[in-house]
């Protein structure tokens, strides 16, 4: 078990962030943690002077093709398809305040 976080700590903060823990989940959270944090204490030792930060460890490029206006379907035979319609749109059923 690390020195850098107590069964306290993560106690405290699983209380803050509402969570029941157990006592084996509380053994095992502080377990975690701790070997995270230990991970982290031996990056930050790391002498990283005069090496240039990166957002991408590859150097990779993304790779867009032009965006170039092609033929498409055409909205009356795609709308006649579908189950319904309403004024020239898909017709779905709502997803959000339903009461389940």
């Amino acid at each position: 078990m690390s020195d850098r976080i107590t069964t306290a700590d993560v106690s405290k903060v699983a209380s803050l962030a509402r969570l029941t823990l157990t006592d084996d989940e509380l053994a095992t959270a502080t377990t975690e943690l701790g070997a995270m944090l230990d991970h982290f204490a031996e990056l930050d030792a790391l002498d990283l002077d005069g090496i240039e930060p990166m957002n991408n460890p590859t150097h990779l490029v993304n790779v867009m093709r032009d965006d170039v206006v092609g033929e498409c379907l055409d909205r009356d035979e795609v709308l006649a398809a579908a189950p319904v319609a309403e004024d020239h749109r898909f017709r779905v059923p709502p997803i959000i305040g339903l009461d389940d």
